[in-house]
């Protein structure tokens, strides 16, 4: 399809302009494969990947379809919270026309979503939270238009196919099913065979284009993995904007930000165990330039909707390698560069291969060694905080970290401190620190 603006998609002039108001001139791929085919009322699987536009792909036919002045006539599915208040901001940018978006999820109080609801023509959800409101009959689904499930994968992922069927029972026959996932699974072909009507199937390229996305990966033992992150975060801080530093456990993300905040670095991390109202100020601040790093658990690179990301780091990397390709696509969008970072230390190495084995189109370019200072690594006594232990590799104050990255040769020397002097004082047992996981122990 050679198409190359929105108006030649069928998309209604005001919505353009309120697209354009918002910096989105030309569709991406997937967009201009699936709003015609929304517009025409068909079926739609989109197998599309992070980074490549998709909300927008079934927003503007949503917004575009449904009558401002009628009660709820779209619904939209999303695994988690953040998603759905991510899409439900996405729409606001799409729509000039008065519609009005409920966002229901769980873990706050359901009055206020109550009003919202019956007050709006959209309802964007995680399925537990909907499904509530059904039981309650506080929304009702059997004259809805337009159905739509983002990231079908990841539902099925997290155990909720089952709730998904059990909502899609309560609507009509005739409404119309948008699909989206980055695969479609058995699980998923399930719900095309049940409920949808003869769907139209659209495959579409990454946004992310290996041109304009540079990959690398280091070598590092374990005990330097925070030495090398300080490292890189230095050598490119004046071409950062924004920096996501991936980590694939709480604890890990917890301590690497800690950490930062120690070396005076501004930044937030976000996880799942985090309070829902704490996550959304977290990337507010991140989408408003006010934080530059944000340290991220695996599950948060689904879901969150974050332009001008420029570098990526993989302080440990995910077991699933799709994982990977969702986290890197969170760079080099729309046009334009970015970096991704993957510090491997020997316990990495395993997932390394399965993500090479998987996609071996992957240009991941291998850094060669070179010294780098050695940076304290801070690690709590127990899992409740409180003091700490300075975890380092080797037994001299002043020493060297060798990595295999081929930025320049940084030497720096490092004293640890008591408590509450300035006096330097001799190393402590080393404590036993695996990288990414939960379980830690000290030495006797």
């Amino acid at each position: 399809m050679n198409t190359k603006n929105f108006e030649e998609l069928g998309v209604q002039q005001e919505i353009v302009q309120a697209l354009k108001k918002k910096g989105i001139t030309e569709p991406t791929d997937i967009q201009a494969k699936t709003i015609p085919l929304a517009l025409e009322g068909k079926d739609v699987i989109g197998i599309s990947k992070t980074g490549s536009g998709k909300t927008a792909s079934f927003g503007v036919p949503t917004v575009q379809l449904v009558d401002p002045f009628g009660g709820i006539q779209a619904l939209v599915l999303a695994p988690t919270r953040e998603l759905a208040v991510q899409i439900s901001r996405e729409f606001e940018k799409f729509s000039a026309r008065k519609i009005k978006v409920a966002t229901v999820y769980g873990g706050v109080a359901i009055n206020p979503q109550i009003e919202r609801i019956a007050k709006s023509q959209i309802v964007v959800g995680t399925p537990g939270r909907v499904l509530d409101h059904l039981e309650r009959r506080t929304l009702d689904l059997s004259k809805i238009k337009l159905f739509v499930l983002d990231e079908a994968d990841k539902m099925v992922e997290m155990g909720f196919i089952e709730d998904v069927r059990r909502i899609l029972s309560h609507t009509n026959e005739t409404r119309q099913i948008l699909l989206y996932g980055a695969t479609i699974s058995d699980e998923v072909k399930g719900i095309e065979r049940e409920f949808m009507n003869s769907p139209v199937t659209v495959k579409s390229e990454s946004h992310v284009k290996e041109e304009y996305l540079e990959q690398f990966y280091v070598d590092v033992g374990a005990k330097d993995k925070f030495s090398m992150l300080m490292h890189l975060l230095k050598k490119f801080e004046d071409e950062r904007d924004g920096t996501i530093i991936f980590c694939s456990t709480r604890n890990t993300v917890d301590l690497v930000a800690e950490n930062l905040k120690k070396q005076h670095l501004r930044c937030e991390h976000i996880h799942g165990k985090l309070s829902q109202n704490r996550r959304q100020n977290i990337i507010d601040k991140f989408n408003a330039g006010k934080i530059q790093l944000l340290v991220a658990s695996t599950v948060a690179a689904r879901g969150l909707h974050i332009d001008g990301v420029t570098h990526v780091i993989n302080y440990d990397l995910p077991r699933d390698p799709q994982e990977y390709v969702h986290r890197i696509g969170r760079t080099a969008r729309a046009g334009t560069k970015g970096s991704a970072y993957s510090l491997l230390a020997p316990r990495d190495h395993e997932h390394f291969a399965a993500i090479k084995r998987r996609y071996p189109h992957l240009k991941i370019q291998k850094m060669e060694p070179q010294e780098f200072p050695r940076i304290p690594f801070h690690v709590r006594r127990d899992n409740r905080g409180g003091s700490s232990r300075n975890f380092r590799g080797g037994s001299s104050r002043h020493e060297r970290g060798r990595s295999h990255s081929g930025f320049g040769s940084r030497r720096g020397e490092f004293s640890q401190r008591t408590k509450t002097g300035d006096r330097p004082r001799r190393s402590p047992k080393p404590t036993a620190f695996k990288i990414g996981s939960d379980s830690w122990r000290e030495r006797a």
